[in-house]
């Protein structure tokens, strides 16, 4: 095949299992054969709409096995996937579709937006088969671009995050080794797959694999719960926010969780109490480190460490290196680093340093070669002269048996410059008294870290990958 990239893996994991189960949604599933002629009816599609090498499309919509679908017709053609943010703004969506250039949409019926070449999963199906079944071999660089990914937003406008089709292939040979993958894997999907982490740590290695993956439309705790019974699921992706609702749920206890052998956790550091409510139970809690623009994994903390090392993100990946600055920055490099960013040389400048390491933004420390990560470069706040780094405090927080997810800010004080004000919010029938959560801090932060402020809230802010929104509740008025 001329197909280096991700456009040719329908074809060749077809060839090899073509009846085996690929992808199963709302109790329907899909063979490697059926995906790979799917795909390429789906591309011949694209290609009467003007997609060429190069080309942006993009898709807008629930999780659904349509993403996987346009995806790898997208790659066929040599084309960008460009995955949006379901959960965005009109506006938002617009201006990252004008900043992109998306040359076609693909979008569920729940999200219309004015586009000149709209594809609609309502009339998704008649359309598709309208398509061509003849092979499609378009040559594609290893080195070409595969997806814009746009950054959650949390300071200014989002940046668009490029990867390449090596970068993907890297960061899925550093999983594979991280996680002994076999070909009987059986995926929950529930993250949202424009999250980097649901798509590249998750999907993606499942695939090349030949196992199976059982996608969700969205997070609900019932039918994890339900769908890793009945398809006797083997492991999954998720953010902390995920396995606390869980781990709080009223069928924590009674769940029949056998079948899973490893559960990956990113997107920010996991509190302690979260990881070891999972290995009391016996199952094996693996916290990695990455962002968007590293594919996303830089550390993941293997199996055989899992306890040992618990609350580390682990070593560096295979296939890639990590250093400290002298600000304790997260400095990473290796061929899962993006080249840069979509239409932005002063952005991609900016996160490079000199000698070609990528600025993570992250505080961290190393301990033996395993990653701890402390909080956001920017999260950080002095009080009283002292460096606070909220997510030790989070961490602290949600040891209290009564708290189920807490973020803490810095906010200005009179007196010590800046003080901590921390947003908790209770587990399912608990009350959380501010007074007591100070008390029960007492023995366990110096004085200067303990939050001034506590707010008990209902819920938290968030981005579309899960993340805490910290600058909407530093917005929010004493």
């Amino acid at each position: 095949m001329r197909n280096s990239g991700l456009g040719s893996w329908p074809h060749r994991r077809a060839r090899m299992a073509p009846k085996r189960e690929a992808l199963t949604y709302d109790g329907v599933s899909t063979s490697y054969e059926e995906v790979a002629v799917r795909t390429t009816r789906l591309a011949w599609r694209l290609r009467e709409l003007g997609v060429r090498h190069g080309d942006r499309v993009a898709y807008l919509g629930p999780n659904h096995p349509s993403f996987a679908e346009t995806l790898f017709a997208t790659h066929q053609l040599g084309a960008i996937f460009v995955p949006l943010n379901f959960r965005l703004t009109p506006a938002e969506i617009n201006y990252q579709l004008a900043d992109c250039g998306a040359h076609v949409l693909v979008h569920a019926p729940s999200h219309v937006v004015e586009h000149p070449r709209a594809v609609s999963l309502a009339t998704y199906e008649d359309w598709l088969l309208g398509g061509s079944d003849e092979p499609l071999d378009e040559p594609v660089g290893i080195d070409d671009a595969a997806l814009i990914l746009y950054t959650s937003g949390t300071t200014g406008r989002p940046k668009g995050a490029i990867l390449s089709h090596a970068n993907l292939l890297w960061n899925t040979f550093n999983l594979m080794i991280g996680v002994d993958i076999a070909s009987d894997e059986v995926a929950l999907i529930t993250a949202p797959l424009f999250h980097v982490a649901a798509l590249t740590q998750t999907l993606l290695p499942t695939f090349i694999k030949g196992g199976h993956s059982v996608i969700a439309s969205h997070w609900d705790v019932t039918e994890c719960v339900s769908l890793i019974e009945n398809h006797g699921v083997t492991w999954m992706f998720g953010v902390s926010t995920m396995y606390a609702d869980l781990a709080s749920s009223s069928l924590w206890q009674t769940a029949d969780l056998s079948s899973l052998r490893v559960l990956l956790c990113g997107g920010a550091a996991v509190p302690d109490a979260v990881i070891h409510t999972y290995q009391d139970r016996g199952l094996v809690f693996c916290q990695g480190y990455g962002l968007t623009e590293t594919a996303p994994g830089a550390t993941f903390l293997e199996a055989s460490d899992s306890v040992r090392r618990a609350g580390s993100a682990g070593p560096c990946v295979f296939f890639g290196d990590l250093r400290l600055a002298d600000t304790g920055e997260i400095e990473v490099q290796g061929p899962n680093v993006t080249p840069g960013y979509w239409n932005d040389p002063v952005a991609t400048r900016a996160a490079f340093t000199e000698d070609g390491w990528f600025r993570t933004g992250d505080l961290g420390r190393l301990d033996d070669g395993h990653l701890y990560v402390l909080d956001r470069l920017k999260d950080m706040y002095i009080s009283g002269g002292e460096n606070v780094y909220p997510a030790e405090v989070e961490n602290a927080i949600t040891s209290h048996p009564d708290v189920a997810e807490v973020a803490v800010v810095g906010v200005p004080d009179q007196r010590w410059g800046e003080v901590g004000r921390a947003f908790v919010r209770p587990r399912d029938g608990a009350v959380v008294d501010a007074a007591g959560l100070r008390e029960f801090l007492l023995p366990r932060l110096a004085k200067y870290k303990i939050p001034v402020h506590v707010e008990v809230v209902s819920e938290l802010p968030r981005t579309g990958s899960g993340k805490v929104l910290k600058p909407a509740l530093r917005r929010l008025p004493l």
